[in-house]
């Protein structure tokens, strides 16, 4: 199948947090404090693909206080955290929504992802994942991990879909209804 086909059958789409959403990094300020920083790229897509009618979140390995409040702001149907087992949550979600393989793409940058993107049905890693990642995936995304590699996963699924152009022309036509 193409990737335009994968992408045409996918209904959920689920995400790792370090190396997607941020840039793998992690920071510590001097009371101990975990600091991350985010793409705002990727929480604007998120709303659009919720409102498109797709089952949307993240399964972790860490487990961040930060993440779960972020995952909390983007308003995620789930999000797992402190998972070591990867497919134990990912079966869950399969059960929890009706999903088969086929509909769910996942997008993860590291070998503990391996599981999930070698049973989805669409599997991606972002621009500045390990060339064993890249190998094993359907799409590398053109932006590395916290500069809106998820942003241009789901753009391609959106756009495989014939949903984002209308997306782009809702927000065209709320910009000239605000200026009349």
């Amino acid at each position: 199948m193409s990737l335009k086909q994968k992408a045409k059958l996918i209904k959920a789409i689920v995400f790792d947090v370090d190396g997607v959403l941020t840039d793998g990094g992690i920071i510590y300020d001097n009371a101990g404090m975990e600091i991350k920083r985010f793409n705002v790229k990727d929480g604007q897509i998120i709303s659009h693909l919720k409102k498109a009618g797709f089952v949307v979140g993240a399964i972790t390995g860490r487990d961040s206080q930060v993440v779960k409040n972020r995952c909390e702001e983007l308003k995620l149907d789930f999000h797992y955290h402190g998972s070591s087992d990867k497919l134990v949550q990912y079966e869950k979600i399969k059960e929890n929504y009706s999903l088969k393989d086929e509909q769910i793409a996942y997008i993860g940058d590291d070998i503990i992802d391996l599981g999930i993107l070698s049973r989805c049905g669409l599997g991606a890693t972002p621009q500045d994942a390990r060339s064993y990642m890249k190998e094993n995936v359907d799409y590398v995304t053109p932006s590395k991990g916290g500069e809106g590699a998820l942003r241009d996963f789901a753009d391609m699924i959106l756009d495989a879909q014939d949903l984002l152009e209308s997306i782009i022309t809702q927000q065209l036509a709320r910009a000239v209804d605000a200026t009349n």
